[in-house]
């Protein structure tokens, strides 16, 4: 062991005076009532074979993610495919085939139906195998239980049940919803860490049974037993209902007693706790939704054209049969060949309407061409290349966990061109749980010289922004009128931003401490205007806080055990600045202090008299400590709001300048706090104390009211010292990743666990608030708490509707505003006759953060954006507690962080880091969108263009029944002759490169906007495929109908029209894909050149074949039409005529219309970009979405400022021709 405690035998709960409250009562006083439904649970500690006997028989602590199973996957897998309307047709039609009727044989409708059945299948149980290897991860997890006579054992999580006994050591999991019994603390407390259930990184206090606080080691089960009765399973985090009966008096049970599944012990060695609800019935799994079964909307939409090409195959079908039926009944008779009266039903003119009908059999068989059944395939087979590029894609690989990006589901790859909103997660997510400090203001001095993230991004774009700038100024050849003030920006006052580079890789070495400013170390604040209040500033940093240190034997450093990563930030600030928090006793703090440069830090004890802990009530944490001196101080921290509300009349001092550096701290995204401290009075304090120590110790339901009056109070007439500012360190390019997300017109939510102080600092560190920006902030008033429903309802619906009113009557073009909400509201805005009016201020404001909210609340919220806006939805997280919000969600990815996989469990996709989204959007998201769509229209391009000349030569043969294709002619169509070209265009276009992608991100919106998959689009490629079918069979008919095709006067049979009329459709439609490709590759030249010609070495090899096989294709290629030249101009011909109407419309759409992309191609294909800089930065200017949120956005704010700062100048300027040299500005 590498780590010594330093902390002894301290009872931790002496740290806390509300966090550890203990409701006090005696045996079966305050005990529960559980009486009726919802409160059967029996749990017999320690016996748990007790709990697996019946009716007590509960569910297996396994866990499954998977959407089949070995048993359902058939079934289920099965009505997956067939939930397909096509599959269904080709179903029915591949039974039919069976019949004397069908104008095919049954192999060759059986053959495609079970290819593309078993293959889609195949890759489903593919999917769910790895998500099941993932499950089986999570289930083998190993935790202590115990076995018997006080031993513990191993077992696996999934084989522990309920009434198990399991000792959980630190930094482990908790296996399942426990009731904390005892820990290695004497008074029962431990901390626990719910960051996979709410995003909080802030360390819960939980305190166990008071009866059972002595059961400290492995010993003291042997022979433990007792009975729990409560609630039934259910999502409620944060409620508990229950009583333990031990030693035959009955116990209350409260919420903090409870500790969750996949909860994180810390800070405490062990813990024992009693299983009470496992697996599938543990609240965080309550929370979770069953794996839905998501389609793309570019896939619903698709089920449309199918109805619609079924409906057409209906219509022409009963056309057929009518026509058909008319024909037999009145002509038939006399065409003597086909000896009608001898016939069988097909034509018999006495039954023509059993003859009509057996044609409509035969005839829906016949044209089922225009249902393209290898469609589905195709896409499957697109999909998972297009996933496996995603995959391989290195930009979303990440080196220091070697983690790649993951598509655990390829069904969805086009929906994530499509997104319009996303919802993502805080902590983890956007954040990375560390905390640096990195400036201060003490004394109305501000100190510290290090950039947040936010700064450096900003100060980056307003460079670029300014060197733009100035280039078109300089480019402008327009000169200065007399009389006018030539002013450039070095007129204007620009923030400084200033990044040290020396001592780096020492500096990156202190964790949570990023300061940098000399004035402040090695003993230099002694030099300061004001040295005794920096004294109190660093001594507030040392003393002020519930930490315990820890030595590291092998390294001989002290770590902190913080709550929360603030604290630890402030402890190494402490440090650095020569504070040294070393020890901690029941009652005391001691701090080295190094009060000279020269000298040895000297040890100073703290006595703490009392500790007045932070809640998220309070938001506030105070210390009265009595120094070496004898002298009582009051030392507080907490919310700026809170601290300044407080000050006395003489400790306003600083609040002046300290106001406006915490404006700057908070513009630039820093978390802060304020400092202050008070004198007190000996007498004054002694009265407060026995007060105080009275109420605590006072049994009744008013304790914590009083305790909160007291320590009211006593925090007041207090004497501002300063304030910190701590950067909650962001993942890396998040600032950047939410830019260029918003540039392409992304609506970004945020929904987290967190207080909505701490949610609205990271709004402003990654820039979806700014100064400046209009906050709305939806909460139950303090006031509104206390009465009933309706009135707490019509009291938000009034902030609602004022809010929406606000908006509406803002008349500023650059105003902006935010929408922020907390969980106890958002629980009355989602009820049904609310959420309306809500989405419709949220869609309103340019950001949306939603604070302290329930899994379930994710999810509701996710549901609400996607029903109410009816737009692709994404949901982001890398907690259990981002679950239901990503299962929710039409796209889910996970965050592969540390704390466990189940976000990624459930995702469709995964990355390491939220700033992969970018690419994962804006590239890949846009390319497959892009990919998919005119994939799918070209599918029915040909198929049209192919299947109608099938109905066109049945008119011309009186709808006869025969097809005018070989069998075989007709299988490779689809299967081999234009599947490879259309599936190298699902999987390698590019409309534009990666590059061009991220420095043009507006080009996304053609997904949100459909651009490339909306009716008129889908129509066009209908009508072109109508079109070519005309084309193909009115020229062949016309040139082979009547007269000789050969120098040797032979005239054509069907097999020769056939045959040209398919070499012409094949020439056709693979031709016509060679237009529609922008990114051309050699394999895309190989497969459309080598689909055709593949056909003719068909033709030659199945020419070859006996005609018993070949029938009448036998020798067709190479004795009957290659030597005809008119075989060859027919085709050359038809090819031309069908693809010109496509190259007309292009070449006038780039003339006249043309798309982004196109332009941007231009001027890639004549090397604008580089020749011409000035024209390619104002393009990508205007590739930008306008947008609220972002850095640019800030930028953009700025620049306004600057530029009202310039013109104010301009005005006050002296009128002349160009600026005097000795008037310079910084």
């Amino acid at each position: 062991m590498g780590l010594r405690k330093l902390r002894a035998k301290i009872k931790r709960s002496h740290l806390y005076t509300f966090a550890c409250l203990r409701r006090t009562h005696t045996a079966h006083e305050n005990a529960q009532n559980l009486q009726g439904p919802g409160f059967s649970r029996v749990v017999h500690c320690n016996h748990p074979h007790l709990s697996e006997k019946k009716p007590q028989i509960y569910c297996r602590n396994d866990i499954s993610t998977t959407k089949y199973n070995v048993v359902t996957f058939l079934p289920k897998a099965l009505y997956e495919q067939f939930r397909r309307v096509a599959n269904i047709y080709f179903l029915v039609a591949a039974c039919l085939s069976a019949s004397p009727i069908s104008p095919f044989s049954p192999v060759s409708m059986i053959a495609p139906l079970a290819f593309v059945v078993g293959l889609s299948m195949a890759k489903e149980a593919l999917e769910d195998w790895r998500r099941f290897r993932q499950d089986v991860k999570v289930n083998h997890r190993n935790a202590s239980v115990h076995k018997g006579n006080g031993v513990f054992t191993l077992k696996q999580w999934q084989d522990i049940v309920v009434g198990d006994v399991v000792k959980v050591d630190k930094d482990q999991f908790f296996p399942a919803d426990l009731l904390f019994l005892s820990s290695s603390y004497e008074d029962g407390i431990c901390y626990v860490e719910t960051m996979n259930l709410d995003g909080e990184t802030n360390l819960k206090v939980k305190r166990s049974l008071e009866v059972t606080m002595l059961l400290y080691n492995d010993e003291s089960f042997k022979d433990f037993t007792g009975i729990i009765r409560c609630e039934d399973p259910n999502p409620s985090l944060y409620t508990f209902v229950g009583n333990f009966e031990y030693e035959r008096e009955v116990h209350p049970i409260e919420p903090s007693q409870i500790l969750l599944r996949d909860s994180k012990l810390r800070n405490t060695d062990f813990i024992y706790g009693v299983v009470i609800f496992t697996g599938h019935e543990s609240k965080v799994m309550q929370n979770s939704t069953k794996s839905p079964s998501k389609r793309s909307r570019i896939e619903r939409k698709m089920d449309y054209i199918i109805y619609l090409l079924f409906t057409v195959l209906i219509l022409i079908s009963l056309v057929s049969s009518v026509i058909f039926a008319v024909i037999t009944r009145f002509q038939t008779i006399n065409w003597w060949y086909l000896m009608p009266m001898q016939s069988e039903v097909l034509y018999d003119p006495n039954n023509a309407l059993l003859a009509g009908l057996s044609h409509l059999v035969t005839a829906l068989i016949l044209y089922g061409y225009l249902i393209p059944i290898s469609l589905y395939v195709s896409i499957e087979v697109v999909k998972v290349l297009q996933a496996n590029l995603v995959e391989q894609d290195l930009h979303m690989y990440h080196e220091e966990t070697g983690t790649p990006a993951c598509a655990r589901t390829s069904n969805l790859n086009e929906e994530l061109g499509q997104v319009d909103t996303i919802l993502s997660d805080k902590t983890g997510t956007l954040t990375c749980n560390q905390m640096d400090f990195l400036k201060c203001s003490i004394a109305g001095a501000a100190y510290g010289v290090s950039s947040s993230e936010v700064e450096l991004a900003t100060a980056q774009q307003m460079a670029l922004e300014l060197e733009e700038d100035q280039q078109e100024e300089s480019l402008s050849n327009t000169p200065t009128h007399e009389g006018k003030a030539s002013v450039s920006w070095e007129n204007v006052d620009l923030e400084t931003v200033v990044t040290s580079k020396g001592d780096e890789a020492q500096k990156a070495t202190i964790k949570g401490f990023r300061f940098e400013d000399g004035r402040l170390m090695n003993c230099s604040w002694l030099k300061e205007p004001n040295p005794d209040v920096l004294l109190l500033f660093f001594r507030i940093l040392a003393v002020c806080h519930t930490a315990i240190p820890e030595l590291n034997e092998e390294t001989g450093a002290l770590t902190y055990e913080a709550e929360s990563p603030d604290e630890g930030a402030f402890l190494a600030a402490a440090r650095e600045f020569g504070f040294d928090f070393c020890k901690r006793t029941q009652a005391s703090v001691f701090i080295h202090e190094k009060l000279s440069p020269s000298e040895q830090a000297v040890e100073r004890e703290y006595k703490i008299l009392n500790l007045l802990d932070f809640t998220s009530k309070r938001k506030r944490m105070t210390v009265i400590v009595r120094d070496e001196e004898g002298s009582l101080l009051l030392m507080c921290k907490g919310a700026d709001s809170i601290i300044f509300d407080r000050l006395a009349k003489n400790g306003k001092t600083y609040l002046e300048a300290t106001t406006k550096h915490l404006n700057e701290y908070g513009e630039n995204g820093l978390r802060t706090l304020a400092l202050a401290y008070r004198k007190l009075d000996e007498e004054e304090y002694n009265a407060w104390n026995y007060e105080f120590q009275k109420a605590k110790t006072t049994v009744g339901p008013d304790r914590e009211a009083v305790l909160e009056e007291l320590a009211e109070r006593m925090e007041k007439e207090l004497i501002l010292v300063g304030a910190t500012a701590v950067e909650d360190k962001l993942q890396n390019g998040v600032p950047q990743c939410i830019d260029k997300l918003a540039q392409a017109g992304l609506k970004i939510w945020v929904l987290t666990g967190d207080k909505m102080e701490t949610a609205i600092n990271i709004g402003f560190s990654c820039s979806l608030l700014r100064q400046g920006m209009k906050q709305i902030c939806i909460s139950i008033q303090e006031a509104d708490s206390n009465f009933d429903k309706e009135a707490i309802k019509e009291s938000i619906l009034n902030q609602i509707i004022n809010a929406s009113q606000m908006i509406k009557l803002e008349k500023d073009p650059h105003a902006a505003f935010a929408l922020i909400i907390d969980g106890k509201a958002l629980a009355y805005t989602l009820e049904d006759d609310m959420k309306h009016q809500f989405l419709g201020l949220a869609v309103d404001c340019a950001s949306v953060i939603c604070c302290r909210v329930s899994p379930k609340q994710k999810a509701l919220v996710t549901r609400l954006v996607k029903e109410g806006t009816g737009k692709t939805t994404l949901g982001i997280g890398d907690g259990a507690n981002d679950v239901g919000m990503i299962q929710e969600a039409d796209i889910g990815v996970g965050i592969s962080g540390v704390e466990g996989m189940q976000a990624v469990m459930a995702s469709d996709f995964a990355i390491a880091q939220f700033r992969f989204l970018e690419r994962l959007l804006v590239i890949h998201g846009h390319w497959c969108y892009k990919r998919i769509a005119q994939m799918i229209c070209y599918f029915f391009y040909k198929n049209i263009a192919f299947g109608l000349t099938i109905f066109y030569f049945e008119a011309m043969t009186s709808f006869s029944g025969q097809s005018v294709y070989d069998d075989w002619y007709m299988i490779l169509f689809n299967v081999v002759l234009t599947s490879l070209p259309v599936i190298s265009l699902g999987v390698f276009e590019q409309d534009v490169p990666s590059e061009v992608c991220l420095q043009f991100p507006a080009l996304y919106q053609q997904g949100p906007r459909n651009l490339f998959f909306d009716w008129y689009r889908i129509s066009g490629w209908m009508l072109n495929g109508l079109f070519c079918s005309l084309v193909v069979f009115l020229f062949n008919i016309c040139i082979f109908y009547d007269q000789a095709f050969r120098g040797d006067g032979r005239t054509s049979d069907m097999a020769v029209v056939g045959t040209t009329m398919f070499t012409c459709v094949i020439w056709a439609v693979n031709c016509q894909i060679a237009f529609i490709i922008c990114h051309v590759t050699w394999m895309q030249y190989i497969f459309i050149i080598g689909s055709i010609a593949f056909w003719y070495i068909f033709l030659v090899l199945y020419g070859m074949l006996s005609p018993t096989y070949s029938k009448t294709a036998y020798q067709i290629l190479l004795e009957v039409l290659s030597p005809a030249p008119v075989y060859w101009l027919v085709t050359c011909l038809v090819t031309v005529t069908c693809n010109f109407p496509y190259y007309a419309h292009i070449c006038f759409q780039r003339w006249k219309n043309p798309l982004d992309h196109h332009i941007i191609r231009e001027i890639k294909h004549y090397k604008k970009d580089v020749e011409d800089q000035r024209m390619w930065k104002r393009e990508r200017s205007k590739a930008r979405q306008k947008t609220n949120i972002g850095f640019s956005a800030r930028v953009e704010a700025k620049m306004r400022n600057l530029k009202q700062k310039l013109q104010k100048k301009q005005s006050t300027l002296p009128f002349m021709s160009s600026p005097s040299p000795e008037r310079k500005y910084r």
